[in-house]
């Protein structure tokens, strides 16, 4: 039975380990969502091969049409769930898909608000994950801040567990479809308040909702994000991994910026090769 590599991604570290679990026979599908930081560099002249220079945003076009030419199947959606039964299995706003071996590969999560105290309850009535931490919260009145389909996504595994959940756009427009069940606040929030744990959320205008937890999901998934979705080890905004690319988790591999540290493209295709031939070996 053939095997398969789903790598969530399609930058330099992603595109990497494409070109070699493919060309080693592997069915390789590539889950990419737009080029993010990397389409943000007008020109880059510090990467091996271009003596001009080249911008980010062709080098992942670039990147993209050579995995394909050797057979990487690629689709165009956000992830916004994994999860292990008889295979991994990665949620996406354009379905599910079933693998053998996960690389992650989609960059570091930079989606901090700016909302005062945030530090201060991280881990006392602030989490990142609902999958990882929503048991935790069952029977009260908890929030998502966030207004696109991670956040919608978020207050779904909420649900089953809490006695509301409500999701604040803090002054954003909701950019995804509400789930039936869901309340929503627009309002641009000041402050997370509480004595030792979490316990309101405080808006501009002073008005208050009492919660005793809140879930942070701005824009898409980070690399740390959807790691903690499925007990991988993260450090920060970082996933851990060994020299090998690997994670805690027996067929995830991590590689690029999602890695932390130094935060280049020469670096992120070292380690989309290394995590190629670790999730081939795997």
């Amino acid at each position: 039975m053939s095997k398969n590599v789903v790598i969530i991604g399609g930058g330099p570290a992603g595109i990497s380990a494409a070109l070699y679990t493919a060309r080693a026979g592997i069915d390789t599908l590539v889950i990419e969502n737009g080029a993010r930081a990397l389409e943000k560099a007008e020109k880059i002249e510090n990467y091996y091969g271009f003596e001009n220079g080249i911008s980010g945003k062709e080098l992942y076009e670039s990147g993209l049409l050579q995995a394909k030419n050797v057979g990487v199947k690629t689709v165009t959606a956000e992830v916004v769930g994994l999860s292990f039964e008889d295979k991994f299995r990665v949620t996406t706003t354009a379905g599910e898909y079933l693998a053998d071996s996960v690389i992650i590969a989609t960059g570091a999560s930079r989606n901090k608000p700016k909302i005062e105290n945030i530090d201060k309850f991280e881990g006392s009535g602030i989490s990142y994950c609902a999958v990882c931490d929503g048991f935790f919260f069952r029977g009260k009145d908890v929030a998502v801040l966030g207004s696109g389909e991670y956040a919608m996504h978020e207050a779904s595994v909420l649900l089953p567990f809490a006695a509301s959940v409500t999701v604040l756009t803090d002054g954003s427009d909701l950019s995804a479809s509400l789930p039936d069940g869901i309340k929503v606040n627009t309002s641009k929030i000041k402050a997370a308040s509480g004595e030792t744990v979490l316990e309101k959320v405080v808006f501009e205008d002073n008005r208050a909702l009492d919660i005793s937890g809140l879930f942070i999901a701005l824009g898409t998934a980070g690399g740390a994000d959807i790691a903690k979705k499925i007990g991988v080890i993260t450090n920060g905004n970082s996933v851990v991994v060994n020299e090998d690319m690997a994670t805690n988790i027996p067929g995830i591999f991590a590689a690029g910026d999602a890695t932390g540290g130094i935060l280049q493209i020469a670096k992120a295709v070292y380690q989309g090769m290394l995590s190629g031939f670790s999730a081939i070996k795997f």
